[in-house]
C-alpha cells in the first residue's frame, strides 16, 4: 500500500492555531460506516449518538511543559523537546534538539531557575541530557518549561494552552502532545453522559515522537511505529468485558486510546490488563478486535494516525468525509473539530 493512497490538499486556513472560544465548542461530523452516511452536528450533540449500554474509554495521560529552551556555555541558544523516560527513572532523558549542530559530547546547557543539562550522544537532532540533582525535573518543566505545540501550529504557547492543550480528565504525566480527541469534551458534557448511563473508563498511553513521526517510506508496510509505554488497569479491563457482555459498544476517544486497547487485547473482544511498550501500527486492512466505535480529530494527510481511521472507516469513506469536511470548512488537527465514527 501506497502512503500517496493517504494523501489530500488541504488549505492552510482550516488548519486550527487557537482552540475554539469555549472548549467543546466545535463542529462534529458523524460518519455511520454501514450506510455510508455523513451528518454534521455540534460537539455537544454527541451525547444523543451514545447510548446507556456503551462505554467511553479515555487517555488519561498529561502533557507535560517538556519544550525547554537554553543557552550553551558559548552563549549560544539551544532548544530541547524531551521525551520523558517511562520507566520511572529521573535521570537521563531522550531529546528533540534544535541547535544541535554544534554540541559536543558533555556539552553542558543552562536552562532558567537553576536547571542544568548535560548533553549526552547527539545524532541528526536526537540525542539524550542528564539533569543536575534537584529532584523531579517533571516539577521543574511544571514551572519553566512550554507546552510542545505540534510544528503546524505557527505561533508560540501562550497561557492559555496550559489549560487547553490538555483534556479535563487529565491525571497522569508522561505525553509531549495531547490526545486531541479528548480536547472536545468537558466536564458538563461527561456529566450528561453519566446522567444518560454511559459508564466510562481510564486507560494511560503516553503520547511520544511515534504517534506523530512521519512515515518516510513509499511503502506504507514498511514503516515501524516508535514504541510508547501503555497502562491499562484490571477495572477498565472489567468494565470492557462486562459492556461487551451486555452487547453495549466500546467506544475509543482518540487514536491513542485505540492502539492502547488494541495493543492489549485478548482475542475475545476484551483486553488484557497490563503495562508495557506498545509499536502497533494500525492500518488498512487490520482487523480491529476490540473497539466499536471511534471519536477522533481530522488528522494529516500521510501520517499513521489517519491510516488507522482508515483501517476503522473504510479509505475511501474517510477521503470523501475530509473532502466534504474541507468543502464545509472544519478546522483540521489538534485545536480542530472532531468526528465519530460508528
Amino acid at each position: 500500500m501506497k502512503i500517496e493512497e493517504f494523501d489530500y490538499e488541504l488549505p492552510a486556513s482550516l488548519i486550527a492555531q487557537y482552540p475554539s472560544p469555549k472548549r467543546g465548542g466545535t463542529s462534529l461530523m458523524i460518519l455511520h460506516r454501514e450506510t455510508g452516511r455523513i451528518e454534521h452536528r455540534v460537539f455537544q450533540d454527541i451525547t444523543e449518538s451514545i447510548n446507556s449500554e456503551d462505554l467511553l474509554v479515555m487517555n488519561n495521560t498529561r502533557v507535560l511543559p517538556a519544550r525547554l529552551i537554553g543557552k550553551k556555555e558559548s552563549g549560544g541558544k539551544v532548544e530541547m523537546l524531551l521525551i520523558p523516560p517511562w520507566n520511572g527513572t529521573n535521570g537521563e532523558w531522550k531529546a528533540l534538539i534544535r541547535g544541535s549542530a554544534k554540541l559536543k559530547r558533555k556539552a553542558r546547557i543552562q536552562f532558567e531557575q537553576g536547571l542544568e543539562g548535560e548533553v549526552g550522544e547527539v545524532k541528526d537532532g536526537k540525542g539524550k541530557v542528564s539533569f543536575s540533582d534537584r529532584g523531579e525535573v517533571a516539577d521543574v518543566l511544571r514551572k519553566i518549561g512550554h507546552i510542545p505545540l505540534p510544528p503546524y501550529i505557527k505561533r508560540d504557547d501562550e497561557p492559555l494552552d496550559r489549560e487547553r492543550y490538555q483534556t479535563v480528565f487529565a491525571e497522569q504525566d508522561g505525553s509531549i502532545a495531547a490526545p486531541t480527541a479528548g480536547l472536545h469534551f468537558t466536564h458538563e458534557t461527561l456529566r450528561l453522559l453519566a446522567e444518560r448511563g454511559v459508564r466510562t473508563a481510564m486507560i494511560t498511553l503516553h503520547v511520544g515522537i511515534g504517534t506523530f513521526a512521519p512515515i518516510k517510506s513509499s511503502d506504507v508496510e514498511n514503516h515501524t511505529m516508535e514504541a510508547e509505554w501503555v497502562e491499562i488497569s484490571e477495572e477498565t479491563a472489567r468494565k470492557i468485558k462486562d459492556t461487551k457482555a451486555r452487547a453495549g459498544r466500546v467506544i475509543a476517544v482518540g487514536t491513542t486510546t485505540t492502539r492502547a486497547l488494541e495493543s492489549f487485547a485478548d482475542g475475545q473482544g476484551g483486553v488484557v490488563p497490563g503495562k508495557g511498550m506498545t509499536s502497533l501500527f494500525v492500518y488498512p486492512p487490520y482487523c480491529f478486535r476490540v473497539i466499536d466505535a471511534l471519536i477522533t480529530n481530522f488528522h494529516l494527510p500521510k501520517s499513521t494516525l489517519i491510516m488507522l481511521v482508515s483501517a476503522f472507516a473504510g479509505k475511501d469513506f474517510v477521503i470523501k468525509a475530509y473532502q466534504e469536511a474541507i468543502r464545509k470548512k472544519y478546522q483540521f488537527y489538534s485545536y480542530g473539530d472532531a468526528m465519530l465514527i460508528l
